[in-house]
């Protein structure tokens, strides 16, 4: 975080209810965080002060903190609020265990690319941050540590998962390139982000069973 007046310890008591512009009907934590994703996402993370984010919220600075510690903690949970739906559903997926794990794994893989790129914000492209390797932000990691294990559990259900049985870097090669293609169309949505996302996370799906060479789903 910055130096100087332009971050500073979270305040107690009662937020004040000023604000810089009309409502927008949103509580003022998520327009904070609408604000943070539109600012990371355009001008950058480096760029980005928290007086810019509680002005473009609507709100005056020292507002801000009675909801955020400052920039490190949006930016924390903007992080964790792209895993957290995938990770649930990958916990529900690997619990279906009446189902082929090639389809499972498919509805993975489309509904993540769902959660990456179907906001109005390209929060996906947050991960290559070198910020991101910091202490404060290890509980986003270790949600992603664990959405990638689900990836590698359900890859392992397969046939080729059964082929590769007892190979387990050739299973974590494949795990490692199918985990990759998802998280990398950030970068192909950010080239292109009128494409329907619909057609793009199914299109996307279907491509990285064919790179585990689990084949039709």
């Amino acid at each position: 975080m910055s130096g100087g007046s332009d971050e500073g310890p979270r305040r107690v008591g009662r937020p004040r209810a000023d604000r810089l512009r009309p409502e927008s009907g949103r509580p003022p934590r998520e327009e904070l965080l609408c604000a943070a994703a539109e600012l990371f996402t355009v001008q950058g993370y480096a760029a980005t002060t928290t007086r810019a984010v509680a002005e473009r919220a609507g709100m005056r600075q020292a507002t801000m903190y009675h909801y955020f510690a400052g920039k490190e903690e949006l930016l924390a949970e903007l992080l964790e609020s792209t895993v957290a739906p995938s990770l649930v559903l990958a916990r529900q997926l690997l619990a279906d265990s009446g189902r082929p794990a090639a389809r499972r794994l498919w509805e993975l893989c489309r509904s993540d690319v769902l959660q990456l790129c179907g906001g109005p914000y390209n929060l996906g492209a947050l991960y290559l941050l070198p910020e991101v390797a910091d202490a404060r932000f290890a509980p986003f990691r270790r949600m992603r540590g664990e959405l990638k294990d689900a990836y590698r559990a359900l890859l392992g259900g397969t046939a080729v998962g059964a082929e590769l049985d007892g190979d387990k870097d050739g299973l974590t090669l494949r795990n490692d390139l199918v985990f990759g293609l998802i998280e990398g169309v950030m970068l192909v949505h950010r080239a292109d982000p009128a494409r329907p996302v619909a057609a793009f996370a199914e299109a996307t799906a279907d491509a990285a069973l064919r790179v585990a060479g689990v084949g039709a789903r």
